[in-house]
């Protein structure tokens, strides 16, 4: 159904309203499990931008995610971006050309409007993967990276995202995944506290946490042993060793910003490679190209495209 504007709400013709607040539809309650990211973004709605770090983090991860021939081809095409935080994939995919539908379930879209407002090439709404406000099959691109593993549901929010793609689309997605680290390390336990805090408090404790923390790693930065040691009763996350062209400043934004994700995020789902992947191929995807790396699992797949006006696939 169509959506008609009338004073700042988006109305149906069922008669419901969609609040427009700051110039953003909101298609979610006021509240929801992933408050604590929208205090998140909006307090660090610079740091992962490519043009503010001055380092091409972000870049070389949807490049590689994309692979070549998306990345090569991306002017002109549909993308429709699930949980776009501040931006750093928007930044990309806006000078690569594409026209960008932004969304996030948190109030996050509110700092990515400020990075990139509305144009000709760019729109934002706040919405849920699970309930998004599309016809299907409108997208050249679905593209969610960062954000399945938060969700309460990760194989219904790939299902969801999928329903988005047009006959030939592609769906690039990624997922943490299982490693000895991960039940090795306090930082679990301290989750479990920090993620039933308000949103602004699990804030102030985690900047805590990293004004502690972070000069110990960066004393032993020159040690891998040290760095693994001190990581199992350290909950901060820090980058000396993967992300060494960071300078100081940047080192302590990331800090922050990532630590604040891990520790405050509600849910944090992990899958392997053969799970996604099986996933997609359930969907009817093809190409389907699913790998570890990046945050734990890369994937990709592609929805078989129209031959002799019939559908090859339909997965609605």
């Amino acid at each position: 159904m169509s959506l008609t504007d009338e004073r700042n709400s988006l109305c149906c013709p069922l008669g419901e309203r969609f609040p427009v607040k700051d110039g953003i539809p909101r298609f979610v309650p006021q509240e929801t499990y992933a408050d604590a990211f929208g205090v998140q973004w909006k307090r660090y709605r610079l740091t992962q931008l490519d043009s503010y770090s001055g380092v091409p983090i972000t870049l070389n991860r949807i490049r590689r995610c994309l692979g070549e021939r998306l990345w090569d081809n991306l002017t002109g095409k549909h993308v429709l971006e699930c949980g776009c935080g501040a931006g750093r994939f928007t930044e990309i995919l806006l000078q690569r050309g594409a026209l960008v539908t932004s969304l996030d379930l948190s109030d996050a879209v509110e700092a990515n409007q400020q990075n990139f407002p509305w144009s000709p090439t760019h729109r934002i709404a706040q919405a849920d993967i699970l309930q998004l406000p599309f016809r299907p099959r409108q997208f050249d691109i679905v593209f969610c990276l960062g954000v399945i593993p938060f969700t309460p549901r990760p194989e219904a929010t790939i299902v969801a995202l999928s329903k988005q793609m047009k006959s030939g689309g592609t769906l690039v997605i990624d997922h943490f995944t299982h490693s000895v680290s991960e039940f090795t390390k306090v930082a679990g336990i301290v989750r479990f506290f920090l993620k039933r805090l308000p949103p602004k408090e699990g804030l102030r404790w985690t900047e805590r946490l990293v004004n502690f923390f972070l000069p110990l790693h960066k004393s032993v930065r020159r040690s891998r042993a040290a760095q693994v040691v001190l990581s199992r009763v350290s909950p901060v996350l820090c980058y000396y060793h993967t992300l060494p062209q960071l300078n100081d400043e940047m080192q302590y934004q990331f800090a922050l910003l990532d630590t604040h994700n891990f520790l405050t995020c509600w849910y944090r789902r992990l899958r392997t490679r053969t799970q996604i992947e099986r996933t997609l191929k359930s969907l009817g995807l093809i190409d389907v190209v699913c790998s570890y790396g990046g945050n734990g699992v890369e994937a990709r797949g592609r929805r078989p495209s129209k031959h002799g006006g019939a559908q090859v696939f339909d997965g609605d």
